[in-house]
């Protein structure tokens, strides 16, 4: 019964180290999709607060910045928000500035979130890799 109980110790060697690499794959994959989810709905929002009139680049970005880091439990700091005003038909261009956005522009918000601040793991293998959302509106 010894020498099965060596075999047991030496199959479980092999397999453990093999199955803890599949669950902690699968464990940093599902927090990748789920910040990834976090993060479009973070360029979500800050596309609705820029459609409105009043809306302000700074007033936009901080409160999708606020939004991204408590959704995610990141530092504000961190989240990169990048707006974007393509002028309307006959509109003049407004060079990005939401302030002077006139009804009929496009508003495009885009949230980048480095993955190596929100991984549970540390590793270089996605040290470089943003997760990224957009969303686009039309300014009222």
């Amino acid at each position: 019964s010894g020498h099965l109980r060596g075999a047991a110790a030496v199959e479980m060697a092999i397999v453990l180290p093999v199955f803890f690499l599949v669950v902690m794959g699968i464990v940093e994959f599902g927090r990748a999709m789920m910040v990834g989810q976090l993060v479009t709905n973070g360029a979500r929002y800050g596309a609705r607060l820029s459609a409105f009139d009043g809306a302000t680049n700074t007033s936009v970005t901080n409160s999708v910045k606020s939004f991204v880091s408590t959704s995610v439990g990141m530092n504000a700091a961190d989240v990169n928000v990048v707006i974007t005003v393509t002028p309307g038909p006959g509109n003049p261009d407004p060079a990005n500035d939401l302030s002077i956005a006139q009804a009929k522009d496009i508003c495009q918000v885009t949230v980048k979130v480095p993955y190596n601040k929100v991984g549970y793991i540390a590793g270089r293998y996605l040290s470089a890799t943003d997760l990224k959302g957009t969303c686009v509106m039309r300014h009222e």
